[in-house]
């Protein structure tokens, strides 16, 4: 990616959604913050109630539907960070954007955010947003990467600075998904991929409280299939793009799993708020004991 990490433990996105506690969570011990989604104007989301824990999975399930302050108020709260850390944004299309324009909607993501981020996570996998998901496939996957990087290119001489583009991906992927997606994004030009997003599957929740409830499932119920993503990506990958792993870490062992699996970094989120804090430095030393 360009990127030079202090440690490979980072947040996930969903948690600091608008960029208001980036110097907070900086504080932590994150080796890089991945804030958002964030869309290209102000959406409401989902319908509260949207958000349920199930604490005997140690599980969430969210419905938040990419709720959103917009592009350009989120630029201005990161502009008052004073943290001095890598920052990813998570970046996806408005709800009301049908995905023949979903493109006009990265791109303008891409344009207010580039002077103020390391990388972008393409966001194509939401599964709380109507048809988002049908942007994985390897024909709109490549032709979103390739106009992304061609804005980009303007951006880059304008600004001194390189922007990577990560793109974050759906755990619901057969095999013969996977390797067509791996093509796509070594032809698009990725620069890495981000596995994975949350689940449709009710695996490992089915009968609890709140188990059937709509929306996406992160936490331990995760962390198989999230991994299987992870080795499969390394397979056809080849080395060629680095893996950001991400789905139901919750102790040093899950994290050293995912590296172990093809992951160069990953991510947490469900983990930090069953375990709190500590749990980054036990990923940490995970990753250096390997």
């Amino acid at each position: 990616m360009g990127l030079e990490f202090p440690n490979p433990v980072g947040l996930a996105a969903g948690l600091d959604k608008h960029a208001e506690h980036v110097d907070a969570l900086a504080r932590l011990g994150f080796g890089f913050l991945e804030l958002g989604g964030v869309t290209p104007r102000p959406q409401q989301g989902n319908p509260r109630p949207r958000l349920f824990r199930i604490p005997e999975a140690r599980a969430i399930i969210n419905r938040y539907g990419l709720n959103s302050v917009g592009v350009e108020a989120f630029a201005e709260n990161l502009k008052r960070a004073r943290a001095r850390c890598i920052i990813g944004v998570n970046i996806g299309r408005n709800r009301d954007t049908p995905n023949e324009r979903a493109a006009e909607d990265y791109l303008r993501c891409l344009e207010v955010l580039y002077p103020h981020v390391h990388y972008l996570s393409i966001n194509v996998s939401s599964p709380n947003t109507l048809g988002m998901r049908e942007l994985q496939s390897p024909e709109a996957l490549e032709s979103l990467l390739r106009e992304l990087r061609a804005r980009r290119e303007p951006l880059r001489e304008r600004h001194g600075r390189h922007v990577a583009l990560a793109l974050k991906i759906a755990p619901d992927l057969d095999a013969a998904a996977i390797r067509a997606l791996a093509a796509a994004a070594r032809r698009g030009g990725a620069e890495a991929i981000i596995a994975t997003n949350t689940t449709v599957s009710r695996e490992g929740v089915a009968g609890l409280r709140h188990g059937g409830e709509e929306g996406g499932l992160s936490g331990a119920p995760l962390k198989s299939s999230s991994t299987a993503v992870i080795r499969a990506l390394k397979e056809q990958l080849k080395g060629e793009i680095p893996i950001i792993g991400c789905g139901g870490i919750l102790s040093g062992a899950d994290a050293r799993e995912k590296f172990d699996a093809g992951a160069a970094l990953v991510q947490i989120y469900t983990g930090l708020i069953y375990r709190g804090p500590e749990l980054i430095s036990e990923c940490i030393s995970a990753y250096r004991a390997k």
